[in-house]
């Protein structure tokens, strides 16, 4: 544990107040970071623990995303969801997989060692890890029990299936709570996830090769159900991104879909909070509730570095993938384990073993050929989804015609080759 000194100069490292702005040497590697919070706190305290090993042999400094005025003075490593990138970056850079990195870098690595379903959620098409899985999560559901309690329903609700939610935001609409119901990353959660679990999977890949499928029928079925809501009130859209959370985080909406990592978030606001599994269409065949896919935050190393730079950001990774420093990572964030080494040695933490069992099972079990891989097309397919399906709740465009242009959108780009990289409007 560092003393008060060093966690206080780590703080006001992550919040960008040293060094953030000045050009990276040979031996200096910039990390550009979102986290606030725990999150926040712990990637400071482990950067400097590991520049004290490095003794004078080269730092890590970390620079907050949000106090960066030249974004087009770019980083060597990100911690972003790639969703996030137009805030990150004037236009999304080009990135070096972290297998050549670790190459390049002189550290050992296998990508066999992460959890299956992990690697799914960071790999190119070739099954090699593009960037380190830092910050995934599950999508799950959040219920704030105190305003059930309030409401005068039972707090211990937890509905399994779309129409038990239903039911439990239309009996919380009629005790007169606003919003029953939001979400945040809607493209991941009620699109790419509801394909997954009902068996309709969105990257296919046939004779002219490969093709987005965002416009299957469980996925029109949900969207349709979702407008239905909004019109009645039970559900509130508050955009394609995170908003969502923080209408949760403040109790101003009773339930979210959202990312398990949020749990953290939740016990800090002091919340009285039941998280589930992602609901699911029960009158489905063949549905398998818990093939979710995970996702969310992955540290990426910018192309164009030096070679001492790639070194550097090389132990990095290597030192972050440790078991004990996995470990006090996943305790402080609620993120996702990345191995089953790490995994293991939270055993020790109190997370039930229940809990940690299950993880474990889930994450053992690959989910290939589910998911669109990370990169400039998904970058896409989520944009065009968001557009869309903001129409159809601005306007009485039906879900089946919003979700119809964004493959058709997504699929004109697979005619072009390479997949242009998304740019700041």
């Amino acid at each position: 544990m560092r003393n008060g000194k060093q966690r206080l100069f780590a703080l006001a490292i992550a919040l960008g107040g040293c060094f953030a702005g000045a050009a990276a040497n040979a031996q200096e590697v910039v990390l550009r970071h979102a986290l606030d919070g725990r999150a926040q706190d712990a990637l400071a305290t482990l950067v400097v623990r590991f520049n004290d090993a490095q003794k004078g042999k080269g730092r890590i400094v970390l620079q907050d995303a949000r106090s960066v005025e030249d974004k087009k003075q770019l980083p060597q490593l990100a911690l972003l969801d790639t969703d996030d990138s137009p805030d990150f970056f004037s236009t999304r850079p080009r990135f070096l997989p972290l297998y050549q990195v670790m190459r390049e870098g002189g550290e050992k690595f296998d990508g066999r060692q992460f959890y299956p379903q992990i690697l799914d959620a960071i790999d190119d098409p070739g099954g090699k890890p593009q960037a380190l899985p830092l910050g995934l999560s599950f999508p799950v559901l959040f219920i704030n029990r105190a305003i059930l309690s309030k409401a005068g329903l039972d707090p211990q609700r937890r509905p399994r299936t779309w129409l038990e939610v239903q039911q439990l935001a239309g009996d919380l609409y009629d005790k007169g709570v606003t919003c029953p119901l939001t979400s945040s990353r809607f493209a991941w959660v009620h699109v790419e996830n509801v394909s997954a679990q009902h068996g309709e999977p969105m990257d296919l890949r046939g004779k002219r090769g490969e093709q987005v499928v965002a416009n299957n029928l469980i996925n029109v079925k949900h969207l349709a159900l979702l407008a239905s809501w909004q019109k009645s009130r039970y559900f509130h859209y508050f955009g394609a991104g995170a908003a969502g959370n923080q209408r949760f985080l403040s109790g101003a909406c009773a339930m979210l879909t959202g990312e398990s990592s949020l749990y953290a978030g939740a016990r800090a606001a002091g919340l009285e909070f039941t998280i589930t599994a992602l609901p699911y269409y029960d009158d489905v065949y063949g549905v398998r509730p818990q093939d979710v896919l995970p996702d969310g935050a992955a540290l990426w190393a910018l192309a164009g570095q030096k070679k001492d730079q790639i070194r550097l950001a090389a132990r990095f990774m290597a030192y972050l993938m440790r078991p004990e420093v996995q470990k006090e990572w996943v305790a402080a964030t609620s993120y996702l384990p990345m191995t089953p080494e790490a995994l293991a040695a939270l055993r020790d933490t109190g997370i039930p073993p229940e809990l940690l069992d299950a993880a474990g099972k889930r994450l053992a079990v690959s989910l290939k050929g589910r998911r669109t891989h990370p990169g400039p097309l998904r970058d896409h397919l989520r944009q065009f989804l968001g557009e869309e399906v903001d129409f159809v709740w601005k306007t009485d465009r039906p879900a089946k015609q919003a979700l119809d242009l964004a493959t058709a959108r997504t699929n004109a780009l697979l005619l072009q080759a390479p997949v242009a990289p998304l740019r700041r409007k």
